[in-house]
């Protein structure tokens, strides 16, 4: 039986995800991830939408895995995989943010000479992914109380994967919770690690890369390691969802 998807459309019933996604300046947000390695969407989903994603989380028809960080040393807190179909407006976001992101793919992956380049739309990716055997769906639903964290990683799934990824914040920071910071590591050649703590509220979604960016220097492009993580939960309770483009094996 096909799960009932639609209560994560009731608030923007009216603004599909092509047009929300359609509103933001994506020179500057192409630019953000190029210089720093991530980008913030201020209020892609409405608090209303947020509510009701994370009500998701106790509902088990939609998913088709469930991982507690702790058991396999990823951190402590847990989360669970979507299963397809996806519900509607993860699965439009998905489509939707997808080409927006491909050109920045593309082009760092010319800069650092790697071969592999995206096609335009995702529907074409997830092609590619499922002839390599990368069929399982990985757009995931986290939560997390006091005291959870989550270890710095990269969410690769298989030897194909898109360079960049999306999370979007469900919890009010200050009111859901404290604590919980969205950290982003970036590991450069013969020099020091460099952190980015990115400030997030209610809805907000930060597009960031997944495991490799390229970083100009004086006489060449050289490549940067990248790992992503949450810092210790303080209080309450956080949700958020990711948007991962690449299916898993």
């Amino acid at each position: 039986m096909r799960p009932n998807t639609s209560i994560v459309t009731t608030a923007f019933a009216g603004v599909p995800a092509e047009a929300r996604v359609a509103a933001y300046d994506w020179q500057a947000l192409a630019q953000d991830l190029d210089g720093f390695g991530c980008a913030v969407l201020p209020k892609l989903l409405s608090p209303v939408e947020c509510r009701a994603i994370s009500s998701l989380y106790s509902e088990e028809v939609h998913f088709r895995s469930h991982v507690h960080m702790a058991r396999h040393g990823f951190g402590k807190g847990e989360y669970r995989y979507f299963k397809y179909p996806l519900p509607d407006l993860l699965g439009g976001l998905r489509t939707a943010l997808y080409p927006r992101l491909v050109d920045v793919a593309n082009e760092w992956n010319d800069r650092m000479a790697i071969d592999e380049r995206y096609p335009v739309e995702h529907a074409s990716f997830l092609k590619q992914c499922h002839e390599a055997g990368q069929a399982r769906p990985t757009p995931l639903l986290l939560q997390y109380v006091p005291g959870d964290f989550n270890c710095l990683h990269q969410d690769l799934y298989g030897d194909l994967f898109f360079p960049v990824q999306v999370a979007i914040l469900l919890s009010e920071p200050g009111a859901d919770f404290t604590g919980g910071e969205f950290v982003l590591t970036e590991q450069r050649p013969r020099m020091q690690s460099r952190a980015e703590v990115v400030p997030l509220r209610q809805g907000d979604a930060v597009a960031f890369a997944v495991h490799n960016r390229p970083v100009r220097g004086t006489k060449r492009n050289y490549r940067v390691n990248l790992r992503h993580g949450v810092s210790r939960l303080r209080s309450g309770m956080r949700h958020t969802v990711g948007i991962i483009f690449h299916d898993a094996k």
